[in-house]
């Protein structure tokens, strides 16, 4: 029983001069630790673990350190020498999908339809402008016109026939788009007379000057002798409107 008080009294010496020499910066080796509890019997193990507590009788046994080294290198801060070289992220942090390596000047797409540095549109001068587009269109019309006279029938015929059609029908439309035109040009120049005598100046409602437009193309069609043909199309295209509003007799 003494010797077996002396043993536990030599490994609490060792442990204390461990402590005593981490606390000093010198260390103890976990070897000397392990040779003095070695030849311990179960029972003197037990009541030192008893005296010292588990998590002592553990690092005593096992010749662990109280600190552990960290097995992670330290982190170093990511600093960029070069402002085109890519910035180093950590890997804890996660890299989003669209990030900005390089700085690129973004190109802004420009319309000049609707771009005030176009300036503002005014058909007058637009017509005087692009003037000459009126002849090349005339060309290519008769053109188009004599290589119809050659091909009779067949396929090109009828893909010569829809490109002819297709330009009367722009050409007519323009005819009408100049026609709008002059006659709000004509109301303008009204307008600016009766300002110059006095009068009170007196705008026109959208529906009264569709009544206007009507008018000069009713009197345009009369002069061409093409009112009763346009009569009678406008006449059988309400008819069909009105035959599909009313009930049908099933008898």
């Amino acid at each position: 029983m003494p010797r077996e008080s002396s043993r536990i009294v030599a490994a609490l010496g060792s442990l204390r001069r461990a402590s005593r020499g981490e606390e000093d910066g010198e260390g103890v080796g976990p070897g000397v630790l392990r040779k003095d509890t070695s030849d311990m019997s179960f029972e003197e193990l037990l009541e030192l673990q008893h005296k010292v507590g588990t998590k002592t009788y553990k690092q005593l046994v096992a010749g662990n350190n109280t600190k552990k080294p960290s097995s992670r290198p330290p982190v170093q801060n990511a600093c960029v020498a070069d402002k085109h070289r890519p910035l180093e992220m950590s890997a804890k942090v996660r890299v989003p999908f669209l990030r900005q390596v390089v700085p690129i000047s973004k190109k802004v797409a420009r319309d000049p339809r609707f771009d005030d540095l176009s300036g503002e549109y005014n058909p007058e001068v637009f017509d005087k402008t692009y003037q000459f587009l009126n002849d090349i269109r005339a060309k290519e019309k008769e053109l188009v016109k004599k290589q119809l006279k050659k091909h009779r029938s067949g396929q090109e015929h009828e893909k010569l026939q829809q490109l002819l059609q297709r330009m009367e029908q722009q050409e007519l439309a323009q005819q009408e788009r100049k026609r709008q035109q002059e006659l709000r040009l004509a109301l303008k120049q009204e307008r600016r007379a009766r300002a110059q005598q006095g009068h009170r100046p007196y705008f026109l409602k959208k529906s009264e000057q569709r009544q206007l437009v009507l008018a000069e193309k009713f009197k345009e069609l009369k002069r061409s002798k093409k009112l009763e043909s346009f009569l009678s199309r406008k006449r059988r295209r309400n008819a069909g409107k009105d035959r599909r509003h009313l009930p049908l007799n099933k008898e």
